[in-house]
């Protein structure tokens, strides 16, 4: 064995289960208890914070499943961009793994896995060393805020190794897994908060203060007589409920292939290819992409090096450079407050060149996770020969299959890429509570995970929890 293969073997990792299959309640329970971790652990600020620059950053927050200035500060980010640095270097032929053979998948979780401790170390110390979480101005210059520098850095790494091993846990042991379950929490707290927090929020466009709450400020500007604030609320309210109608419609949508089995005569079964073929891995890997490139935009800027563009010092957005048309414009609240689709032709470029970038990007990554995952369709073929179907009138032969599925797969990796991506920037740009791309996510997330738990608990779950799942 080499030594690579030696130190991925011997990574620290959660112990699987030993039965065959766990029952619904079991898996619940593990799921609730690393949800409660998860929500704990953002409640917990990091010792020894100053400066925390990281906090304009809400929305990138959301999308990493992450609270800025606590323990969770990485989120899920360092096990997303390993994904992603691992599935370019196997998809570009650099280091290529063999996925058909367990020796292969063996190697490429424990390489991806490495990689995401790494990431963790990298990320803690640029996060700190960069002065995006930095420690408290009084020590600055005295031996100790070296000290707290490190100590802030053992914070995040600890945090962030949670958050892997919490991963493993849920993936191993309850529902989905952890990387999807954190964004969906962390969106769905985000979501309900500015829908219905009543606190005092900022001033509308009349002047008036009204609650935080989308919800709350509607009704309040209307009683006040605030129509343009009404509009933006409610246009808000309604960018988010069609956002949720669409994606659950095109998460429905299917294409099914009839097999037979090749033993049994007259019997056969229809094997769903879903339309949006590759789910919502390729809106997280593009969203964790433009965090990283705004993250890194930010902290770049503050060494004195804007190479990928400059953020306002008030509000903290992007004003120039790369990092300026990664960010998606509200483009119907711009409308509604200036009374004209006449808003200039900057805030329509940047919309399009965001829309462009999140559809080209979720195209690829569609493609590479296909490839990398076993979806592609030799694998899907293998995987149909084995259990012992074939296509009725044809003779059982893979190749066959794999000819046939072939022109299934791809069209559906490359337009569910594009829905995808197209549905996912476009919430952003009309607005939606919580961004649209979180919103997008967690509708994927909750509905896929809804489908396998109606697939593999419907019989050994409460009467009750049955019925209400449509069982």
């Amino acid at each position: 064995m080499s030594l690579w293969q030696t130190i991925i073997s011997n990574l620290p990792e959660v112990e699987a289960p030993t039965q065959k299959a766990l029952s619904f309640r079991e898996k619940l329970k593990w799921t609730a208890i690393v949800l409660v971790i998860f929500f704990v652990l953002g409640l917990m600020p990091l010792f020894g914070l100053g400066t925390n620059a990281l906090q304009r950053f809400e929305t990138l927050s959301i999308i990493l499943g992450a609270e800025f200035g606590s323990l969770i500060s990485l989120g899920i980010g360092p096990i997303v961009t390993a994904s992603i640095v691992l599935q370019l270097l196997n998809g570009s032929g650099i280091w290529k793994f063999n996925l058909t053979t367990p020796e292969g998948k063996k190697s490429f979780q424990g390489t991806q896995k490495f990689l995401s401790i790494f990431f963790i170390i990298f990320e803690s110390s640029i996060y700190v060393f960069l002065g995006g979480l930095a420690p408290a101005e009084q020590f600055r210059g005295t031996s100790l805020f070296f000290n707290l520098e490190l100590v802030l850095v053992f914070q995040l790494f600890l945090g962030g190794m949670l958050i892997l091993f919490m991963d493993e846990v849920v993936s191993k042991w309850g529902f989905g897994s952890g990387v999807s379950l954190f964004i969906a929490a962390g969106v769905s707290k985000s979501l309900f908060v500015q829908a219905f927090n009543w606190l005092p929020g900022p001033g509308g466009v009349a002047g008036a203060t009204y609650s935080s709450g989308a919800v709350p400020a509607f009704f309040q500007s209307l009683v006040a007589g605030d129509v343009t604030t009404a509009l933006i609320m409610i246009s808000a309210i309604t960018s988010t409920i069609l956002v949720f109608v669409i994606a659950v419609y095109a998460q429905a949508m299917k294409v099914e292939i009839p097999l037979s089995f090749g033993m049994v005569r007259g019997h056969g079964i229809r094997w769903p290819l879903s339309f949006m073929y590759t789910s919502n891995i390729p809106v997280i890997l593009v969203a964790a992409l433009i965090a990283n490139f705004q993250l890194w935009g930010r902290l770049l800027q503050n060494t004195g090096h804007a190479w990928l563009g400059t953020f306002s010092t008030s509000t903290g957005s992007p004003i120039s450079g790369f990092v300026y048309w990664l960010q998606g414009p509200d483009v119907v609240r711009s409308v509604i407050q200036q009374h004209t689709i006449f808003i200039g032709a900057a805030p329509y470029l940047q919309a399009l060149f965001y829309m462009f970038f999140f559809i080209v990007g979720s195209v690829i990554f569609s493609i590479f996770w296909v490839q990398t995952s076993g979806m592609d369709a030799r694998s899907q073929a293998q995987q149909m020969i084995s259990s012992g179907l074939q296509i009725p009138g044809f003779r059982k032969d893979e190749r066959v299959l794999e000819r046939l599925l072939s022109r299934y797969i791809l069209p559906l990796t490359i337009m569910g890429g594009i829905t995808v991506g197209f549905l996912a920037a476009l919430a952003d740009l009309t607005g939606s509570l919580s961004r649209g791309t979180g919103i997008l996510l967690t509708v994927m997330i909750v509905y896929k995970l809804y489908e396998d738990i109606a697939r593999q608990h419907m019989m050994d779950m409460n009467p009750m929890l049955r019925k209400f799942m449509g069982g």
